[in-house]
């Protein structure tokens, strides 16, 4: 270990993305991303962009971005901060709202970059585990805490808290702040930001990568208290004060003008989701509810890293966790409908020609 590193970094396990294959031809099933490009409101904004005007810094308050949002979502401009992708924006939430003395509550199978924020900003954080169907229960975080972050929908799982359970929650949990992580929300869950001006605690983080189909341009965004807003502000301008760039202004602004586009798209990956979560149990899956661009499998009679092999050596990519409680599980993005049909194609053949490894 290099005697020039801090004791902060020596001690950190960072976060393991998913896979980025450098080959072609796979059908990419493991990162969760939009299997429909973006908006073509889009494209023509980026192509506008590329202009002399790239010679001078983007706004720093992206002001334009904040603007739309704010409008989407029936908020003021002051009530919206953007980033960087989400990580960037949950970063400056754990920074600027989530450490405190008591301990950070989180659920044990979550998004597994919590915990590394926390050993990257030297966070004492308690998991709380998820039920025996995998869901999270509120109540159990009905505790002292020096604040509580969890997804809804949750990732990997997919399962998603009905609105009416965040409310009571947040009516009771009064004394520190309460994020929620939406990357997933557009996938037929129901967003928390209508309940912003009634809980000033209450901070929801966003991301264009997922619905909005943009993960390559790495937009990320937090609704919530002006007041909250404003420790995000003094964390970003003590960091990065121009995180977004003129690119990526136009074009979030783009996606969030294009309703129409939003809509179809992602309704077609709900109706996919639910034609794939069916032919999955046809085959003999347990498929948890899903309410994201995701689902998340196991075959009660096959070891599911030997599937993510097997389905690797027929070229197509799946993501599975190594972690406890859930390593018998496959999460599969939901991609296009004929890469799904392929995917069920493999898995059934698989099945039929394998020897049982009953896990």
């Amino acid at each position: 270990m290099n005697p020039y590193w801090s004791p902060v970094v020596r001690g950190l396990s960072p976060y393991v993305p998913g896979e980025q294959p450098k080959i072609s031809g796979l059908i990419k099933l493991n990162t969760n991303e939009n299997p429909y490009g973006p908006s073509p409101r889009v494209l023509s904004a980026l192509a506008a962009e590329a202009a002399e005007t790239l010679r001078l810094y983007p706004d720093p308050n992206s002001d334009r971005l904040r603007e739309a949002v704010a409008g989407y979502y029936g908020l003021a401009p002051a009530q919206v901060f953007v980033g960087n992708g989400s990580d960037e924006v949950l970063a400056h939430a754990f920074l600027a709202l989530l450490n405190h003395d008591l301990p950070l509550l989180f659920p044990d199978i979550s998004y597994s970059f919590y915990p590394v924020y926390c050993g990257l900003y030297q966070i004492d954080f308690r998991t709380i585990p998820l039920s025996a169907d995998y869901q999270i229960n509120l109540d159990d975080y009905c505790r002292p805490n020096g604040g509580v972050i969890f997804a809804n929908p949750n990732a990997p799982t997919g399962r998603a808290l009905p609105l009416g359970e965040i409310e009571r929650f947040l009516v009771r949990n009064t004394d520190s702040a309460v994020v929620i992580d939406e990357a997933y929300v557009d996938f037929g869950a129901e967003t928390a930001a209508g309940l912003i001006d009634r809980f000033p605690n209450l901070l929801i983080i966003q991301t264009l990568s997922k619905s909005r189909s943009l993960a390559g341009l790495r937009v990320g965004l937090a609704l919530g208290h002006a007041d909250l807003i404003e420790a995000l502000d003094r964390v970003k301008n003590s960091f990065n004060s121009y995180p977004l760039d003129r690119f990526a202004i136009s074009g979030a602004v783009a996606a969030f003008e294009d309703t129409d586009y939003f809509e179809k798209t992602r309704r077609r990956i709900m109706v996919t989701r639910d034609r794939l979560t069916a032919n999955l149990q046809a085959l003999g899956f347990i498929v948890l509810p899903s309410q994201c661009n995701f689902i998340f499998a196991r075959h009660p009679g096959r070891d599911a890293a030997e599937l993510a092999r097997s389905l690797r050596q027929k070229s197509i990519l799946v993501r599975h966790f190594r972690q406890e409680r859930i390593d018998q599980f496959l999460r599969i993005t939901v991609g296009t409908d004929d890469a799904c049909a392929r995917l069920v194609e493999v898995l059934k053949e698989i099945l039929q020609g394998g020897e049982e490894t009953t896990a």
